[in-house]
């Protein structure tokens, strides 16, 4: 599964982050959600939510009794075969990117075996440029997993956030483990990559489910020949560890934190494990840690329905529209977008590139699902279909799914569909262990989305191919004891449906659960002044909102 932070641009076209939105951030990017995938096939769906390894007492035994256990806190005294991490002095240099410095900060590869060598993980900052008392230094992180942190906060946060937060906080993200700048697991080439993303995940018959799984053994292949040592080691639960001792490094003695859609995860795992250094968090597009990998993709996939049906409705009432007339309901304009789908199956349409690519069905469902992570996308998208499908030019899809993929124009890919995959399939067992599984579970995928259900389900299979068992279960995560948590849920969000706020709002002991009615995925900075003005109050004053607050 794919859950990337999502930003509007002054154009109100929706730059990613990572979600690069988790997807990760380069400077421009057009349509890219600040949350991402993991294949060609939609990682969206293959999202799972990181689980928990070191400092968790969940076990396999009691997932599958349905027990699901609490994340445990971690000691309050830093052990001492870490402490020569914690008393790291970093070095800052410029880095080519104005007002920024860069760093980089060591973490042990293996907390268990601190002995057995580093992972060298990228940091940037940004100082607060004042007037006001310096609060201290304001970590983000936006998604994916995969998304770059640091390209999302030199591209976005670091210039996009308020500027009395700007004036307070030094701006400051650290590229987890396995991710762009920070030792990044690799896979694919490009020929390879463009290969993987277009092939066909709704397959008709045997021969083609084999080359599916042809596939998806292929990428697991790739990515557990060039990063064999570090794939075993890229767990949320070690992020979140590496977290503390970045805020060890800068000088603070509790994390302040923003955090969206899986960077969500990665906070509230932060949280469970050193509670007692929890400082301002905001957790915005939040997951919920309890939930097996199927059940979290089977869910997204109803999250992807109810933002498409938003978008069929918006749709119809324009001109423009080439999934139905006025009055048209979505279940009718949703069969019309599954036929277009299943005509690119048997016929892939011409994107009038030098490169000779075809718009073929993955990648069309791709560039539909990178838009329905922000409304302000939706004329992007319309136009793109009406090219696609009354003009045979299927272009404009597939600009939208290179950029959700973090293609370039040079065939070159970004590794957050690699680190992706890295992290999903270690935080949670695989959603399907073989396909008969799948097919099995397709009339509940179709009936969460009878658009995209069919192509979630069978991308949730990826991670039966991994080259390592995964050392993540569901879990609760409590944090008892820590200060209030703000989490942010959008009622009609595709990618992190609004149920996992409830959830995780109703795990955290010191939660309080702020709501914002409305479409696309997270809230924070997206165009609500309600939500903005509260997430400020919290971040400058520390002043919470009433649990239960409502914006619209």
């Amino acid at each position: 599964m794919d859950t990337r932070r999502t930003h509007r641009t002054a154009s109100g076209t929706v730059s990613g982050l990572a979600p690069r939105p988790a997807g990760s951030v380069r400077a421009s990017r057009g349509i890219r959600s600040g949350a991402r995938t993991a294949f060609g096939l939609l990682a969206t769906a293959a999202l799972l939510v990181s689980a928990c390894s070191a400092g968790s007492s969940s076990t396999s035994a009691n997932a599958a009794e349905g027990e699901v256990a609490a994340l445990g806190a971690l000691p309050r005294s830093t052990p001492a075969a870490l402490t020569r991490y914690y008393d790291q002095k970093p070095a800052w240099r410029g880095c080519g990117v104005p007002g920024y410095q860069c760093a980089t900060v060591r973490a042990p590869i293996d907390y268990s075996e601190p002995s057995k060598g580093d992972v060298r993980l990228a940091v940037t900052r940004k100082k607060a440029t004042g007037p006001g008392k310096r609060l201290g230094s304001l970590l983000v992180n936006p998604g994916g997993p995969g998304g770059s942190a640091i390209g999302y906060v030199q591209s976005y946060a670091g210039i996009g956030y308020p500027a009395e937060v700007r004036a307070r906080y030094d701006m400051v993200a650290v590229d987890p483990r396995g991710v762009a700048r920070s030792e990044p697991v690799e896979c694919l080439d490009g020929p390879d990559m463009d290969r993987y993303t277009r092939t066909d995940i709704t397959p008709d018959d045997g021969r083609e489910t084999n080359r599916l799984v042809r596939a998806y053994r292929a990428f697991a292949e790739g990515c557990g020949a060039d990063s064999p040592g570090l794939l075993r080691h890229v767990s949320t639960v070690e992020t979140a560890r590496d977290m503390d001792i970045v805020r060890a490094v800068l000088g603070d003695k509790k994390l302040h934190y923003v955090g969206a859609s899986y960077g969500t995860f990665l906070g509230a795992t932060y949280a469970g494990l050193f509670p007692n250094r929890v400082g301002r968090l905001v957790l915005d597009g939040a997951m919920d840690p309890s939930l097996p990998s199927r059940r979290l993709n089977l869910e997204q996939t109803a999250g992807f329905d109810t933002a498409f049906r938003s978008f069929a409705k918006d749709c119809v009432r324009r001109a423009d529209c080439p999934l139905g007339k006025a009055g048209t309901s979505p279940e009718r304009a949703g069969r019309n977008l599954k036929a277009f789908f299943e005509k690119l199956d048997a016929r892939p349409a011409p994107t009038g590139g030098s490169d000779g690519r075809r718009l073929t069905e993955s990648l069309a469902t791709t560039g539909v699902i990178a838009a329905m992570y922000d409304e302000g996308a939706w004329q992007h998208l319309r136009e793109a279909l009406t090219s696609a499908m009354k003009e045979n030019d299927g272009a404009g899809l597939l600009a939208l799914s290179d950029s959700y993929y973090e293609r370039d124009a040079d065939g070159d890919y970004s590794n957050l569909m690699f680190a992706n995959a890295a992290v999903n399939c270690l935080d949670l067992p695989p959603a399907f262990a073989a396909p008969e599984e799948v097919r099995k579970a397709l009339p509940a995928f179709e009936k969460a989305s009878p658009v995209f259900g069919e192509g979630l389900a069978w991308a949730s299979l990826n991670c039966a191919y991994w080259p390592v068992h995964a050392t993540g279960e569901p879990h609760r995560i409590e944090a008892k004891g820590a200060a209030p948590i703000v989490v942010v849920g959008t009622t009609r969000d595709p990618a992190t449906p609004y149920r996992w706020a409830r959830a995780m709002a109703g795990q955290l002991s010191s939660a309080r659960l702020l709501t914002y009615d409305g479409d696309g995925h997270t809230a924070y900075g997206r165009g609500s002044a309600c939500i903005d003005r509260t997430i400020n109050a919290y971040l400058l004053r520390g002043t919470p909102p009433r649990d239960g607050k409502r914006c619209a």
